[in-house]
């Protein structure tokens, strides 16, 4: 296969699926360990034309349609512009909402096409998911009609017609601004086809790029000023989501992955005591929480520092930690959010750094009303994190989210395969036009094992157990890819695989009881040490539900014990309540 030949660990994989669950998952997760997923090299390749394509591209673009800008060799004299800027979001926004961005590509097990988004988006009776659809008028149902195939056009059009249009006179450069009509053509857009579908409007990274949008709109002092603090609440945003138990375990996971740190001997220093003890080591914690101060301090010195120099030092080392976190191809693989993260970062900081730019020079209060927004939203993610998808509450990373494991009766898959409109096949069937059965099936458990690496992986395995009689019994899958192949973009966020979507999919395939079983967990919020879990059958609904302590997950190995059990307090079951 050469590029496309997985890294395996050296076990008969036929041996090793007759193995139970558990065992299976543990030699998986010691393997990660030391080779992460062992993704095949040709993957990488596949990124890294992505991201070069992200940036030369819209460049391109923008300095060809774009009036007094030079061409592209003369980059250097135009492209601290204003609306160089402002193109390059509405390109982003469109990248993302083709679905070229994150949960793209091999890493999110996109094989055939690679993509999923406007495949998906552009064709009617796939499946959607409205937010609201019991309460936002005409948004009730769950197909997607010629209507939203229509909304999704105008909202393509409506950004490629703004990265291609004139400027207007304002800003500080020659080229101008934006003319108004095209941010406010985009935010109509967007909301209109977010009220009907919510994957698409968190797969255009509405989170970040939405409110960048909306400050398109305000006077340009106040613009600046605006985006300022919307990048100031991305990165305290997210540092904030991570004080807490679960990071240590992302950052070993997530460095373990990494193909630029080949020395297995640094990999096997982020856990305990590799292989038997593979919770964080001190080394992994330390990481995670310089990580955190990073996120903390540096931005703080950006938004006030008025002194070039100091910020340009500050810049350097931003630029440094988010290419550190680009090179180890995290989760999701959001790569292109990294390079705009620092590119945002020199245009709006490296160039608008005097005091004319300063927090409290806004001329109006709107730069003020979209911080408040940002930390509202900051803190109902925080403490109602089942109200609001983790993206718009800004907890990138954490280890904190919803998450959910699908585990479904032999020939259960192969139905979805058959009777769910789409525009890929399931995982496991594109996996299998590439590898043998062994092989396809080795790398689909490898993401329940990288789940389980998880503090609230642990969890989900001992929550199975309570799911169904015997595990052994069933498939597990990681709802991950099941929400990728279904709605055609997952991106970590477990609000899109719940019981919406196991509810749409038992509407067209009428599950028996038994059939599939999903075991949710939600994140945890900030004032408690629990985290509550449902455990829902597609036919008959709610089988149980509860709490599990923080405390119980990260003190065990991902492979439990030889119970399978994890103790958690039952709060909702026909039958039993309490502590069990």
């Amino acid at each position: 296969m050469g590029l496309l030949s997985p890294t395996l660990p050296d076990i008969d994989l036929g041996h090793w699926r007759r193995l139970p669950q558990l065992e299976r998952l543990k030699l998986q997760v010691q393997h990660w360990g030391e080779h992460g997923f062992g993704t095949p090299a040709g993957a990488y390749l596949f990124y890294v034309v992505k991201m070069i394509a992200y940036v030369t591209i819209p460049l391109w673009i923008i300095s060809s349609s774009t009036p007094q800008l030079g061409t592209l060799s003369e980059i250097g004299s135009w492209w601290t512009e204003p609306i160089v800027f402002q193109k390059f979001v509405l390109f982003t926004v469109l990248f993302e909402v083709l679905g070229f961005g994150c949960g793209s590509g091999p890493l999110t097990m996109r094989f055939f096409p690679p993509v999923g988004g406007f495949t998906y988006w552009l064709r009617p009776g796939t499946v959607r998911l409205a937010p609201w659809p019991n309460k936002v008028p005409l948004t009730n149902g769950d197909t997607r009609t010629i209507a939203d195939v229509a909304a999704y056009v105008v909202l393509l059009g409506a950004l490629i017609w703004g990265l291609v249009s004139d400027g207007v006179p304002g800003g500080t450069g020659a080229a101008g601004m934006l003319d108004p009509v095209f941010p406010i053509a985009v935010i109509i857009a967007l909301v209109v086809v977010g009220l009907r579908d919510k994957t698409i409007f968190l797969a255009a990274r509405s989170d970040q790029y939405f409110v960048m949008i909306v400050a398109f709109l305000f006077p340009f002092v106040d613009m600046i000023i605006a985006l300022k603090l919307v990048m100031l609440a991305i990165w305290w945003g997210a540092a904030t989501s991570k004080l807490n138990h679960h990071f240590p375990f992302v950052v070993a996971v997530m460095i373990s992955n990494s193909p630029l740190l080949p020395s297995t001997w640094l990999k096997r220093k982020l856990y305990r005591n590799f292989p038997d003890d593979m919770r964080p080591s001190t080394f992994a914690k330390f990481a995670a929480h310089q990580g955190t101060v990073i996120e903390y301090v540096l931005p703080a010195i950006l938004i006030f520092s008025m002194n070039s120099t100091l910020t340009t030092v500050v810049l350097i080392g931003m630029t440094i930690f988010h290419l550190f976190i680009l090179s180890t191809f995290p989760a999701g693989v959001p790569l292109e959010w990294n390079l705009f993260v620092i590119g945002a970062a020199w245009f709006l900081f490296g160039n608008y750094t005097g005091s004319e730019y300063s927090l409290w020079n806004a001329t109006t209060v709107w730069p003020y009303v979209i911080v408040v927004a940002l930390i509202a939203g900051i803190v109902v993610g925080g403490t109602k994190p089942q109200w609001i998808s983790f993206l718009m509450g800004m907890r990138y990373y954490a280890g904190n989210w919803a998450t959910n494991t699908w585990i479904m009766r032999p020939g259960i898959e192969e139905r979805l395969q058959a009777e769910i409109t789409k525009s890929a096949p399931m995982t496991k069937f594109q996996l299998l036009k590439l590898y043998d059965e062994d092989t396809a099936e080795f790398m689909m458990q490898k993401f329940s094992a990288w789940r389980s690496m998880h503090s609230h992986g642990r969890a989900h395995m001992g929550l199975i157990s309570r799911a169904v009689d015997n595990r052994e019994d069933y498939v597990i899958r990681e709802g991950e890819f099941i929400a990728g192949a279904v709605l055609g973009w997952n991106f970590g966020e477990g609000h899109l695989h719940n019981h919406q979507m196991l509810e749409a999919l038992h509407r067209r395939c009428q599950f028996a009881d038994g059939d599939i079983r999903v075991v949710m967990i939600e994140g945890q919020p900030m004032h408690r040490a629990t985290q509550s879990y449902r455990i829902v059958d597609a036919a008959t609904g709610l089988i149980e539900e509860g709490t599990v302590a923080v405390a119980d997950m990260i003190t065990r190995q991902s492979w439990l014990d030889e119970t399978g059990f994890i103790p958690v307090t039952v709060t909702a079951r026909p039958d039993t309540v309490g502590r069990q």
